[in-house]
């Protein structure tokens, strides 16, 4: 038998894997991006609004701050076009995500510029209205920090560092440019002074940024481990309980065709189609998805996995994708309890249902089989040929579980009440086949 490589995806589906990671991670980019924008309209809405109640119903306190130099109509200049720039931003990004595209470099380090640039702007109005020394001691100087933790948003460390970067350059520009005087005494000089109130807010984007980068690498762990989870669950079968899932992920699964040893196990309702033309098809569903839960459910617990339904029916596999050396044991054990369970369930039912169950065991070729754009995981074989015949011969024996002698034999104990029908006649086989049932 060809052993199983450490290795999930061949080189042409982990790279479609990586694409679809990376959509998915773009999406979630734009998300967190579209919530930023949102805050900062949020905010700058809420700060106009207070100013603008406050100067109508005590204008008073913004006359004593500012020395009687406030206006009311310069505070509109500069924020009622920044909101209509950010409702812009707010668009443009919500259709760039409904068209799974991403935005440009160039326009998010721009859009870094004017939003880090607004304080700057408010800072120049507070200079004017109550001079250089008490403007960079009130408000305006605090609200660089809004932008840079907004920035986190943005996932990236460099456009954090770059807002970072903009806000301590154009703070520290303006306190020089305006030179206040007196506002740090001896012995610090004044530039050293502005200097380090500069340093904090660069600091401050660098700590935004490294944020930023763990939550977009915990968002890209996450991604990548549901990118392959789904790309289990959709390669392996139509069911592949969590037990299962974490080992194919941590021992990983044999990219490429080869010989395996594997337990076949085919599934059918009896009569369920005859049944459907007396049920609405709500119960027809209903009533098939409750089968199934019961069924997969025990399949979960001995280790199978479902390959493919069949309408009424399904194929499951023991010992594939993963290698049991216990393989007819589960089938049969498997076996077993969906029968007991089916009949528990049938009691409480106004519509009992009878399964039929085949199993064999033996070699299959097992690989990935599809077009290059969607390829599941499937056996093939006289394996799994037969497997389906000892189903059918549930009808002509009227029992519920059929086993060959390969899975009697390699069963053990589970197999031990079984009882030998002799040599069958099966379709498509010219020699007669021992079949074993054991219910």
């Amino acid at each position: 038998m060809i052993p199983l490589r450490r290795t999930i995806f061949t080189p042409a589906a982990k790279g479609a894997e990586l694409q679809t990671a990376r959509e998915a991670l773009n999406r979630q980019v734009l998300l967190t991006e579209r919530l930023r924008i949102k805050a900062v309209i949020a905010t700058v809405a809420i700060l106009m609004a207070l100013v603008t109640v406050v100067q109508l119903l005590a204008p008073s306190i913004f006359a004593g701050i500012s020395r009687g130099g406030f206006e009311l109509g310069s505070t509109y200049v500069i924020f009622l076009p920044f909101l209509a720039l950010e409702l812009l931003a707010l668009y443009l990004i919500t259709r760039r995500a409904a068209e799974n595209k991403d935005v440009p470099v160039f326009r998010r380090y721009l859009s870094a510029l004017i939003e880090t640039s607004v304080p700057t702007a408010a800072l120049y109005l507070h200079m004017n209205w109550m001079g250089a020394n008490t403007a960079l001691a009130f408000a305006a100087p605090l609200t660089y920090f809004i932008f840079i933790i907004l920035s986190t948003l943005r996932l990236d460390f460099w456009l954090s560092t770059f807002t970072g970067f903009v806000a301590a350059s154009e703070m520290f520009a303006m306190a020089m440019l305006y030179r206040p005087a007196g506002f740090a005494d001896e012995p610090m000089p004044e530039s050293i002074f502005q200097l380090v109130r500069a340093i904090m807010l660069l600091v401050g984007g660098v700590l935004a940024g490294g944020v930023g980068m763990q939550l977009r690498r915990q968002f890209e762990a996450s991604i990548a481990a549901t990118a392959a989870r789904d790309h289990v669950t959709n390669l392996f079968g139509q069911h592949v309980s969590p037990q299962v899932v974490e080992r194919l992920l941590a021992t990983g699964a044999a990219p490429t065709t080869e010989m395996r040893q594997v337990a076949v196990m085919f599934v059918d309702i009896r009569n369920f189609t005859a049944a459907t033309h007396v049920h609405t098809p709500r119960q027809v569903v209903e009533r098939l998805d409750e089968a199934f839960a019961i069924l997969v459910d025990v399949l979960d617990r001995h280790s199978g996995i479902v390959n493919k339904f069949l309408g009424d029916g399904f194929l499951a596999l023991f010992g594939a994708p993963i290698e049991d050396p216990n393989a007819a044991q589960c089938a049969v054990e498997a076996a077993l309890e969906m029968l007991t369970e089916m009949e528990k369930n049938n009691s409480d039912s106004a519509w009992p249902l009878r399964i039929g169950i085949g199993i064999h065991m033996g070699a299959v070729i097992a690989g990935n089989v599809g077009s290059p754009r969607r390829k599941e995981y499937t056996v093939m074989g006289d394996t799994v040929n037969f497997a389906a015949r000892l189903e059918a011969l549930n009808k002509e024996f009227g029992s519920q579980l059929l086993i060959s002698t390969a899975v009697r034999d390699a069963a053990g104990e589970a197999g031990r009440d079984a009882t030998c029908l002799g040599d069958v006649q099966v379709r498509g086989y010219e020699q007669p086949q021992a079949v074993w049932q054991l219910r």
